[in-house]
């Protein structure tokens, strides 16, 4: 018998992704131990674990994959042999698809003469902004900047310089977050410079104290200044997302939390463990949440809780959200709710300028 710690290092799947596989019915243990619940797998299982790590990392659906593996615990090789011809039929012709729509896209693109937002814009910014404001709008968007090497306009942060504003953005496709300093000038035309996280870490280290930043954006260059030094480097040659575009959301159900309360609710409440649909194998912790239009309140509910027709119900990743809570920086944020399918939006009540956006995992039942 092995472990559920065994079968993750010999299986290549991950001890969470065992375990959702166990409630899932794809991959049920020999034995669970009555007192403790742990997870004991068989000799044979083995196999069948490493046959579906590979089949996930293919992308084949979950459906396909239960028959798949009560074939292979069969030996019924046809059927197995048949259910991946199928699937990959299906990722040929789906490539095929995707390849004619971009080329497409891409045929929109050249015909565009200039991204919705870019970088490195010709005209130029001198804006003098309070450091304790720009570190608190820096802080309020630095977990939410982007890793993914294939996506390197999503590494950085973007400086907006409008009017008498300065914000600051940051996305990773699931997360985006947007803070505002108010600046003591005023720029004449808006200009943008999207940053390295390095560069936007050390503009940051420089705001400690009390007094004024000078940032500067012209040529290509980002600047800033305080008393303590200096941070500057070239700006990333990449076109940032219209970021105004994707805060436009209809308005949600609306609740005032206390920051602290709500974590903790959160890290000790129920959670789904859902799979990545983009890395098959790899799991994460779902928190649904709910806000009641009657009184506002906000739950946590736990599995079974709320229907799978109850549009008051959101599932969110809930590292992400706890992340969001910790960057809003205050002992009361508000809690903004739309459809199941609408991203979730935590805001400063005290703050219009400051907040962050969620996307939403979509709840299987």
């Amino acid at each position: 018998m092995r472990s559920i710690g065994d079968m993750a290092r010999d299986s290549g799947l991950s001890a969470s992704a065992l375990r959702f596989y166990d409630r899932s019915g794809v991959l049920v243990p020999a034995w669970v131990d009555p007192l403790s619940g742990y997870r004991w797998y068989g000799p044979g299982q083995l196999e069948e674990a490493r046959v579906l790590a590979r089949v996930r990392r293919a992308g084949l659906p979950l459906a396909d994959v239960r028959l798949l593996l009560a074939a292979w615990s069969g030996a019924d090789t046809e059927l197995v042999r048949a259910l991946l011809d199928a699937h990959l039929r299906r990722l040929e012709q789906g490539l095929a698809d995707a390849r004619a729509e971009f080329s497409a896209i891409r045929a929109l693109l050249d015909d565009r003469e200039t991204p919705m937002t870019s970088s490195g814009t010709p005209t130029a910014a001198h804006v003098t902004v309070p450091a304790a404001g720009l570190a608190d709008a820096l802080d309020a968007v630095r977990f939410a900047v982007g890793t993914d090497p294939a996506l390197p306009v999503l590494g950085g942060v973007l400086f907006d310089v409008e009017g008498d504003a300065v914000r600051v953005v940051a996305t990773d496709r699931y997360r985006l977050a947007v803070g505002e300093a108010r600046t003591e000038s005023h720029a004449r035309a808006r200009t943008t410079a999207l940053v390295d996280a390095p560069l936007a870490d050390a503009m940051r280290a420089l705001l400690g104290g009390e007094g004024s930043a000078r940032l500067t954006v012209d040529g290509g260059r980002v600047t800033l200044e305080t008393d303590g030094g200096q941070a500057g480097g070239t700006c990333l040659d990449h076109a940032f997302p219209d970021y105004r575009r994707l805060v436009q959301l209809p308005a949600g159900r609306r609740a005032t939390v206390d920051a602290a309360d709500f974590g903790e609710a959160l890290r000790s409440g129920p959670v789904r463990v859902h799979e990545d649909a983009e890395r098959p194998g790899v799991t994460y912790e779902v928190s649904v949440v709910r806000v009641a239009d009657e009184d506002g309140v906000v739950t946590v509910l736990g599995e079974g809780e709320g229907g799978g027709g109850d549009e008051h119900r959101v599932g969110v990743n809930r590292d992400y959200l706890l992340d969001a809570l910790a960057a809003g920086d205050r002992d009361r944020l508000v809690l903004e709710l739309g459809a199941p399918t609408a991203p979730v939006v935590i805001r400063r009540p005290d703050d219009a300028g400051t907040y962050s956006l969620l996307m939403p995992v979509r709840l299987e039942d």
